[in-house]
C-alpha cells in the first residue's frame, strides 16, 4: 500500500493515475530529474527575491505569492495532470517567498537591522546558509539511509509520521485562527526550552516525511503504471516537503539565536 502523509503524495493519487495510464510511464530517474529542476526554480526565485529588498517592504506582495502557491498547491493536488505545467509555477512562487522570508530573519538577526534596510550594512547569512545546510545536508542523510536500508518506510512508520503531521498541521491551523484574536497558543512561538523542543520535534517529523515521500517516489516509479506526469507531480510532493522542513529549520535556529 502507498501512504503518505504529504497529501499531494498519497495513494488516493497513486490510484487515479493508475486507472489513466496509457503511452509513457512515470521512472525514478525522471522523477530526480524533474526534481533537481524544481529545487533550481525555487533557489533561482528565492536568491532574486532575496537580492531585492523592496520586496520585503512590500507585505502584501509576500501573502499574495503565500496565497497563489497554495491555491497552486490544492489544484496540483486534486488535479495532478496539470503539474507537469503548475509544479515549475510552484516552485517560482514558493522560492519567491523563501527568499523573502529568509531576508527577513537575515535582517532580523543582524546587529544593526535599521542600516541593513538602508543598504548601510548587510544582513546576517549565517542563520540563512545553516537553514539551507541543514534542509539539504538532511535530504542527503535520509536518502542515504533510506536506499541503504537503514530506514524503512513499514505501515507503522507511515502511520506514525502520518499522524503526527496532521496532529501538528492542526495546531497550526488553530494558532492561525487564534492570532486573528491576537492570541498565541503557548509556547509554540516560545524561544524558552520547551519552544525549542516543539521546535525541533516540528523538524524531525517534517524530516521523516521525506522518507514517506522517496517511498511513494520509488513505488509508483517501479510498478510501471503510473503515467509520466506523475514525475513532475512526484517532484512537486518532494518540493513541498522540503519547503516545510527549511521553513521549520530556519524557525528552530531563530529560536535558538533570540536565546544567546
Amino acid at each position: 500500500m502507498i501512504r503518505s502523509s504529504n497529501p499531494a503524495l498519497n495513494e488516493r493519487v497513486f490510484r487515479s493515475a493508475h486507472a489513466v495510464t496509457s503511452g509513457e510511464t512515470m521512472t525514478l530517474e525522471g522523477t530526480v530529474n524533474k526534481t533537481i529542476i524544481s529545487i533550481l526554480l525555487t533557489v533561482a526565485a528565492a536568491y532574486w527575491s532575496w537580492s531585492n529588498p523592496m520586496v520585503m517592504a512590500q507585505p502584501m506582495m509576500l501573502f499574495g505569492s503565500l496565497i497563489i502557491g497554495t491555491i497552486i498547491a490544492f489544484v496540483v493536488i486534486f488535479k495532478n495532470s496539470l503539474a507537469p505545467v503548475l509544479t515549475p509555477v510552484y516552485a517560482v512562487v514558493e522560492g519567491f517567498m523563501l527568499g523573502a522570508i529568509s531576508l527577513m530573519y537575515a535582517v532580523q538577526f543582524s546587529d544593526d537591522p535599521a542600516s541593513v534596510l538602508t543598504g548601510a550594512a548587510s544582513p546576517n547569512t549565517s542563520i540563512v546558509f545553516q537553514a539551507v545546510s541543514l534542509t539539504f545536508g538532511t535530504l542527503f542523510c535520509l536518502l542515504m539511509a533510506y536506499k541503504s536500508g537503514m530506514i524503512k518506510a513499514t505501515e507503522n512508520f507511515k502511520l506514525g509520521v502520518a499522524a503526527a503531521t496532521g496532529a501538528i498541521f492542526f495546531v497550526y491551523l488553530i494558532s492561525m485562527i487564534l492570532s486573528l484574536f491576537s492570541v498565541q497558543v503557548p509556547l509554540l512561538h516560545s524561544s524558552g526550552p520547551f519552544g525549542i523542543l516543539i521546535s525541533l520535534v516540528i523538524v524531525v517529523v517534517a524530516a521523516l516525511n521525506l522518507v514517506l515521500d522517496f517511498d511513494f517516489i520509488e513505488n509508483a516509479s517501479n510498478s510501471g503504471s503510473a503515467p509520466k506526469y506523475m514525475e513532475w507531480y512526484g517532484a512537486f510532493g518532494l518540493l513541498v516537503t522540503l519547503i516545510w522542513l527549511y521553513l521549520e529549520i530556519l524557525r528552530l535556529l531563530a529560536k535558538l539565536q533570540s536565546r544567546d
